[in-house]
Order: structure tokens, then C-alpha cells, then sequence
């Protein structure tokens, strides 16, 4: 299923490696069950966890609206972004994280986050991690994936050039938004979906996004 047409030899080497957050840094889907529950039964939704996870990606609030609730948004985001805050701690990085996020930024690449998480859970769980991040930008005062737009504001941030960077996501949508802005696109195949057409390059462990620096640098320097 890999496809390696993404990463190649006349790539530039990475000097920014953008990361999703939920399915890719860390499992948060007990969180998200937790809170889309605790949603169910204080507002009377009917609609199953299940279609709420097919659309993971989106920010919650346009998540909403596909599942046909965005007529009562607001209230119903705040009581999941609350019960999600309380059930945070079923968060727990995926293993390998940790040492693949030292190890890269050891080899000489920045880090960042994108995320449709809002800002302050978003900071929480990262606070949890010991790597720095050079940026992290979610829809909180924009439009969200498959929107381009955080990812163009993350290269922004860090005076970064789209052919400099890659993004590392496990949804459909976080292909299309990097597709859309110009930045290479990894798939974390430990994350919860899949791939779309052309297929872009599969990792299957934390542990290969080193492998994948040091081999594109060499590649660079060659």
C-alpha cells in the first residue's frame, strides 16, 4: 500500500515536520468516546459514536453540521469540549512518540503541530510530551481541515517554504490539506483512517518518521 512518489530523492530534506495530533501523536479515541457519550446522554442524541468517528479531522463544530445537529452547535460544543477536558486523561501518546520526536529534532528538524483541536486541549496534551514544537495552530480563529489554511499559517510562523516541510496525518482530510498547501504528506498508518488516492507515503510505527528524516537528508546531501 505504500506509495513513495511523495518523498524522493530530489525532495529537499525537511526542515519542519507538522504533526495531527488525535490518532497520530497521541490515542484519544477513549477521550473522544468519553465525550461524545456523555453527549448522547445529556442532550439526547441518537447519532452512534461511529459516525461521529468516520469524520475525524474536522473541527468539531463542522463535524456537527455533517451529522445534521449544527442547529443546536454551540450548546452542544461546550458540553463535549467540557466532558472531553474531564476525560482527558485517557489520552496516552502512542509508544514511540516521545523517542521518535527527540530523535528527530536531534537530526536538525523542527516540529509543529495542526491540529482541529482547540487551542488550550491541544496544549494540554502537548505539555504532556518533552520535545519543543515550533508552532501549533488549530481553527480557532479560522477554518479548519480540509481548509489549508492552518497549515499555510504554520508556514508562516516559522518562515517555512511548502517543499520544506512535511505533514504527518492519519485522515483523509489531513492528505487533502496538505495536497491543498503544497506540503508533502505522510500517513501515520498506526492513526484511525485511511488513505486516499494517489496513496502517499505509509509509515507504520513513530519510530520509521526518523528514518524517513536521516534518509531524505542523505538523500539531499548526496
Amino acid at each position: 500500500m505504500t506509495s513513495k512518489h511523495l518523498l524522493t530523492a530530489s525532495a529537499s530534506p525537511p526542515e519542519l515536520m507538522l504533526f495531527d495530533l488525535d490518532g497520530v501523536l497521541f490515542d484519544s479515541l477513549p477521550v473522544m468516546r468519553s465525550a461524545w457519550e456523555t453527549l448522547q446522554a445529556e442532550h439526547g442524541i441518537q447519532v452512534p459514536f461511529e459516525s461521529y468517528a468516520r469524520h475525524l479531522g474536522r473541527p468539531f463544530a463542522d463535524i456537527l453540521t455533517l451529522l445534521g445537529l449544527g442547529n443546536d452547535a454551540e450548546r452542544l460544543v461546550e458540553t463535549y469540549n467540557s466532558a472531553a477536558t474531564r476525560f482527558a486523561h485517557l489520552a496516552r501518546p502512542f509508544t514511540g512518540v516521545d523517542e521518535a520526536l527527540r530523535d528527530i529534532t536531534a537530526a536538525g528538524c523542527r516540529l509543529g503541530v495542526v491540529t482541529s483541536k482547540s487551542s488550550a486541549r491541544a496544549v494540554t496534551m502537548l505539555n504532556r510530551l518533552d520535545s519543543p514544537f515550533s508552532v501549533l495552530r488549530t481553527p480557532d480563529h479560522g477554518r479548519g481541515k480540509p481548509s489549508p489554511d492552518t497549515l499555510l499559517l504554520a508556514l508562516v510562523d516559522t518562515r517555512t517554504d511548502p517543499g520544506n516541510a512535511l505533514y504527518v496525518g492519519d485522515m483523509a482530510v489531513d492528505q487533502e490539506a496538505a495536497c491543498r498547501a503544497g506540503v508533502r504528506y505522510v500517513h501515520a498508518g498506526w492513526g484511525y483512517g485511511s488513505p486516499t488516492e494517489p496513496l502517499p507515503y505509509l509509515l507504520n510505527k513513530p519510530a520509521e518518521l526518523v528514518g524517513l528524516v536521516r534518509r531524505e537528508r542523505e538523500a539531499g546531501s548526496a
